[in-house]
């Protein structure tokens, strides 16, 4: 088997063993960072949204009221203004939900459900915790979340939430007064929460592993293509034209090429040695001769 094709199988075997690792490690590093890029992007969402509630609460609510203190207008509604904001957001982003879940609200599509339930009652124990990452199984995959307390912190929103009698008539009329009452300052009476499916964080791994993977092979392939032409250029080439000249040697031909004796290698050093062999063999015959 020639040097070259030996060469040629080492450098494959160790390209594999290197493809391979780098593969194992990639995907794990790239699978946790896109999980990282999507929770950011969830929580750059819900600044927005936070961003909404409160320009809502000290902008757009003090000149609703103005305009008609009998009149319940939902656009006066925090919840309200981050909801529709989101739904802008959205629209860019579709695979990313926003809920505000309460345990007792006033508009029933924000009753938190059993899982939402149990982030709310984290956020009242542990009023030292205020973002909650995780994932959960669903019944279409796994889902990552971001949430975040939504506390009463707020003495005005107070009006519409501690009494039936304290609360706007209209309000009461349109959502009922069983329901959204009876909360109080500093308290814990909800979560804003941002899904999205671990499928999009898998799918941008996955992308990021295929660029990454072909970009890795594409180096070793480049490698391995200038590896081969240098050690033919500077290894094998001169080295069967050694052999050549010493072929020709050994079937007693004298009229032969003078070898390259010129560099520092090992190649160089050989090409030398053989040379001082030729001259010292044509010294022994000529001596026989005499």
């Amino acid at each position: 088997m020639k040097l070259i094709i030996k060469f040629n199988l080492v450098l494959s075997l160790t390209s594999a063993i290197g493809l391979v690792a780098a593969g194992l490690i990639s995907s794990t590093v790239l699978e946790e960072h896109a999980d990282h890029e999507v929770i950011e992007h969830a929580r750059m969402m819900m600044e927005s949204a936070m961003a909404v509630r409160n320009y809502t609460i000290k902008e757009i609510r003090p000149l609703l009221e103005q305009l008609d203190h009998a009149e319940f207008l939902p656009q006066a509604v925090p919840s309200y203004a981050a909801t529709q904001n989101f739904k802008t957001l959205q629209q860019d982003n579709p695979d990313y939900s926003y809920k505000e879940a309460v345990l007792n609200p006033t508009n029933p599509r924000d009753k938190a459900t059993d899982w939402e339930s149990d982030i709310i009652i984290q956020f009242r124990n542990h009023a030292d915790i205020d973002e909650i990452v995780g994932e959960r199984e669903t019944p279409t995959g796994t889902s990552l979340y971001l949430a975040r307390p939504i506390k009463i912190t707020n003495k005005a929103c107070l009006s519409c939430h501690s009494t039936v009698d304290q609360a706007p008539e209209k309000m009461v009329k349109l959502y009922g007064p069983a329901n959204g009452f009876g909360w109080k300052h500093n308290e814990v009476v909800g979560s804003q929460i941002i899904n999205v499916p671990a499928s999009v964080a898998k799918e941008k791994a996955q992308r990021a592993f295929s660029t990454f993977m072909l970009s890795l092979a594409a180096i070793f392939i480049t490698l391995a293509v200038f590896i081969n032409f240098m050690l033919r250029s500077l290894i094998t080439k001169r080295i069967k034209n050694i052999a050549e000249i010493a072929d020709q040697i050994s079937k007693g031909e004298t009229d032969v090429a003078e070898l390259d004796t010129q560099g520092n290698d090992e190649v160089a050093e050989l090409a030398r040695s053989f040379k001082r062999m030729r001259v010292s063999l044509d010294k022994a015959m000529k001596l026989l001769d005499e």
